[in-house]
């Protein structure tokens, strides 16, 4: 849990020192950024707990079930969402744009680590 904590941490320090002083093509350090925000945030919900038990395994399940439906819901609504909310606001037509692998998989991986945590406290 720490280590994931610790990437997850690094991660985005560094992606807001790219962000604010580093100029000039730096796609490359923004990939690697976010792959390793993923996987700390990866590590940190594959990690175990001090009382692992069956309950927490079924948690640990029931949140990554939550996790892959709302997921799935958000990788399908969120792009109609966003093209109508920017043809609202900006008058000239705005292009359908489909969602990155990156912010699907942090969302989800958001959503399962809110709901795993949040299953164990009101268990």
């Amino acid at each position: 849990m720490k280590i994931g904590l610790a990437l997850i941490l690094l991660s985005i320090a560094a992606m807001f020192i790219r962000a604010f002083t580093i100029e000039g093509d730096t796609v490359w350090l923004k990939l690697v950024l976010q792959k390793t925000l993923l996987i700390g945030m990866l590590i940190m919900s594959l990690s175990k707990d001090k009382e692992e038990d069956e309950m927490t395994m079924s948690l640990r399940a029931q949140s990554y079930a939550i996790a892959f439906i709302v997921g799935v819901v958000y990788a399908l609504v969120m792009p109609y969402v966003e093209f109508g909310v920017s043809n609202v606001v900006n008058s000239g037509g705005e292009a359908y744009k489909d969602l990155g692998d990156f912010q699907v998989l942090l969302f989800m991986l958001m959503i399962q680590l809110m709901f795993y945590h949040t299953l164990k406290r009101y268990r």
